[in-house]
């Protein structure tokens, strides 16, 4: 079945004396005011668009934290700071430290750091803190448990398939040319 436009005149009059014009896609009237529900569609998907992301970005409009972006005013509390964060994987660039993002996550993971140190705490107590409020993934360096047993020991799982494969083509070949001869 075909839906086509088509244009036709209204039978009665308009006031004032003027003829309008109705459009019908397939057997529907449409009013030429209406012009189409996929501009309706379209301005309700907009709105509604527009209203969870302006909600998904006003953590960004925040100001950062204060220690995000400022170091701290002792050398040697700083140098600790850095040492850390450099340490600790960025949750949303995952492939950067957080002192190289600049994400805001990881603008107020330097805050916090900086802060921590700053009232005394070591880099380790900081670190197993932030492990335990956003997991092993923050780490670079995950300690060895069951849940990350397979990025310990994938590598050489995958060492010892490859050799074994190598070893078995090799001895093949070698069992081939012996028959050839």
């Amino acid at each position: 079945m075909s839906m086509t436009w088509s244009i036709s005149s209204r039978s009665p009059a308009k006031a004032g004396g003027q003829g309008g014009k109705v459009r019908r896609w397939g057997k529907v009237a449409v009013d030429p005011r209406f012009r189409g529900g996929a501009w309706l569609l379209a301005a309700l998907l907009l709105a509604a668009t527009g209203m969870f992301s302006s909600s998904s970005l006003a953590q960004d409009r925040l100001p950062p934290a204060p220690y995000a972006y400022q170091q701290l005013k002792d050398p040697a509390q700083e140098a600790r700071a850095k040492a850390l964060m450099e340490e600790l994987r960025c949750l949303v660039c995952q492939g950067q430290s957080i002192a190289d993002s600049d994400a805001p996550l990881a603008g107020d993971m330097r805050h916090e750091v900086r802060s921590k140190i700053a009232a005394g705490e070591s880099p380790g107590e900081i670190k197993t803190w932030l492990v335990a409020r956003y997991g092993n993934w923050v780490s670079y360096d995950p300690p060895f448990d069951a849940a990350t047993a397979f990025l310990w020991l994938g590598p050489l799982l995958f060492l010892a398939i490859g050799g074994w494969l190598a070893f078995g083509r090799f001895r093949r070949g070698a069992s081939d040319a012996e028959d050839a001869a």
